[in-house]
C-alpha cells in the first residue's frame, strides 16, 4: 500500500544556500559600510625612526654662524697718496700709539706745500706791516695833539698879554685881534684833531682785530698744511695689533686707500649674518649663546645693520661677561640666537617628515605597535632639535619622524612582522 511522504522544508541544500547568500550579503555590507577604506602600505619597522611625543621645556632659537672680530678696530687709510718710501713694521706687529708704520713720498705735494707756505708767510708779513702802520698812525695823532697843546699854551699867554696891552692902549686893535684869532684857531684845530684821533682809534682797533684774526687763520691753515704733509708719515693711532697690512717699497698708494687696521686689545665681538625672514624678530639686547671648551658663553646683540644683502642682514654681538681666551680673530663659531625663554610645551624631535608634510600631518603609531595612521597636526615654533606641537598630539604618543618620501602619502602604514 502506497503512503504519502511529506516533503522536508529545510533541506541541507536549502540551508547551505541560504547561509551562503547571507554570508555574501554580510560581506557586501562590510565592503560598503564597515571595511577600512584607508589606503595602506606594508613596510619594515626597522626602516623607519619612531620618536615619543614629550611634554618638556622648549626654547625657540635658530643657529647662526658668528665670526670673531676685535671689539674695537681702528682703520688706517692713506690721507694723501704717494709712493711707499719706507716700511717700518710687518703685519701682526704689536704697536704703541705714535709708532711709525710707513712713509710715503709725494714730490708734487711737497712742492705745493713750499709754494703755499711761502704765500702764507708773505701774507702774514703784509698783515703785520699794516698793523705796524696803524700803530704808528696812533702815535702820529698823539704827537699832533701834543704839539697843538703846546702851541695853544703859547697862543693863550700871548692873547692874555696883548689883551692887557690893548686895554692899556699900548698896542693897536689889529695886533689884539690877530692874537685872539690865532688862539681860537688853535683851539678849533685841537678839537678836530682829537675827534680825528678818536675815529682813527676806533677804526684801528677794528682793523687790528681783523688783522689778528686773519693772521690766526693763516697760522691755522699753515698747521693744517703741515699736518697734511705729516700724513705722509703713517703712524699708529692707538696701542694694538696691526692687521690686514701689506705694503712694499716703491708701491703707489692712492688717497683714501685702505692700508691696514689696528685691533685694540680690549676684547672680542662676533658678527653674524641672519636670514632676512627674521629681521622683524631681531632686536637689540637679544640673547645668544654658544658652547666652547665645555663651557657656555652668553652674548647679546649690540648693533643691527638693517641693509639686506643676498638674503641676509648683519648684527654685532657683545659678550655678556668674559670671552673665551682661546678664540682668535676670524674664527667661526655657531651660535644659538634665542627668540623666547624656556617654557612648557608639547614637543617632538625634528626629522625628515617635515619636508614631505610641511608640518601639517604626521604618522602616529597605534598603541598595539602594529601599524601607524596619518593624523593632522599643527607645528608652532621650532629650534634645531625639536618642533613645538600646538595641536594634534598628546604626550607619550609615538610618531614616525623619518622621511616619508617612500610612503606615497598612504593613510595607513602596516608593519611587517
Amino acid at each position: 500500500m502506497d503512503r504519502i511522504i511529506e516533503k522536508k522544508k529545510w533541506t541541507t541544500k536549502k540551508i547551505l544556500t541560504i547561509a551562503g547568500i547571507s554570508v555574501f550579503c554580510i560581506f557586501i555590507i562590510y565592503l560598503l559600510f564597515f571595511r577600512d577604506k584607508r589606503t595602506r602600505l606594508y613596510i619594515n619597522k626597522d626602516q623607519i625612526t619612531i620618536a615619543t611625543v614629550l611634554a618638556d621645556k622648549f626654547q625657540e632659537f635658530i643657529p647662526v654662524d658668528g665670526v670673531v672680530y676685535p671689539k674695537t678696530t681702528i682703520y688706517i687709510d692713506a690721507i694723501q697718496g704717494g709712493i711707499v718710501e719706507a716700511v717700518y713694521v710687518e703685519d701682526g706687529a704689536i704697536l704703541k700709539k705714535g709708532d711709525p708704520i710707513l712713509k710715503l713720498m709725494n714730490a708734487n705735494m711737497e712742492l705745493s706745500f713750499m709754494e703755499q707756505e711761502t704765500r702764507m708767510y708773505d701774507a702774514i708779513n703784509n698783515l703785520q706791516n699794516t698793523k705796524i702802520r696803524l700803530e704808528q698812525n696812533k702815535y702820529i695823532r698823539e704827537r699832533e695833539v701834543t704839539d697843538l697843546s703846546y702851541r695853544i699854551d703859547q697862543a693863550e699867554k700871548d692873547f692874555i698879554r696883548k689883551k692887557q696891552l690893548f686895554e692899556e692902549k699900548v698896542i693897536s686893535l689889529k695886533d689884539f685881534e690877530d692874537a685872539e684869532r690865532q688862539y681860537k684857531s688853535l683851539i678849533r684845530q685841537i678839537e678836530l684833531t682829537i675827534e680825528l684821533q678818536t675815529l682813527d682809534s676806533i677804526s684801528s682797533a677794528i682793523q687790528i682785530r681783523q688783522i689778528n684774526s686773519s693772521i690766526n687763520r693763516i697760522y691755522n691753515n699753515l698747521e693744517l698744511l703741515k699736518k697734511s704733509m705729516g700724513s705722509l708719515n703713517v703712524k699708529a693711532l692707538a696701542k694694538g695689533k696691526l692687521s690686514s697690512f701689506s705694503a712694499e717699497i716703491g708701491e703707489t698708494k692712492s688717497a683714501g686707500e685702505h692700508l691696514g687696521q689696528i685691533d685694540l686689545m680690549d676684547g672680542f665681538k662676533l658678527k653674524a649674518n641672519i636670514d632676512e625672514r627674521y629681521i622683524s624678530r631681531v632686536h637689540l639686547e637679544q640673547a645668544a649663546e654658544f658652547d666652547f671648551n665645555k663651557k657656555t658663553y652668553y652674548l647679546n646683540i649690540s648693533k643691527i645693520y638693517t641693509d639686506v644683502t643676498r638674503g641676509t642682514f648683519e648684527v654685532d654681538l657683545q659678550f655678556d661677561g668674559d670671552a673665551p681666551k682661546a678664540i682668535k680673530r676670524g674664527q667661526t663659531i655657531q651660535l644659538k640666537l634665542m627668540f623666547s625663554s624656556p617654557a612648557e610645551a608639547i614637543i617632538v624631535k625634528r626629522g625628515g617628515f617635515f619636508q614631505e608634510t610641511g608640518g601639517n600631518w604626521i604618522y602616529v603609531v597605534d598603541p598595539s605597535g602594529s601599524f601607524a595612521v596619518k593624523r593632522g597636526i599643527h607645528i608652532g615654533r621650532q629650534n634645531t632639535r625639536y618642533y613645538e606641537i600646538t595641536e594634534g598630539l598628546k604626550p607619550d604618543e609615538k610618531v614616525i619622524i623619518s622621511s616619508y618620501d617612500a610612503f606615497g602619502g598612504k593613510d595607513k602604514l602596516v608593519f611587517r612582522d
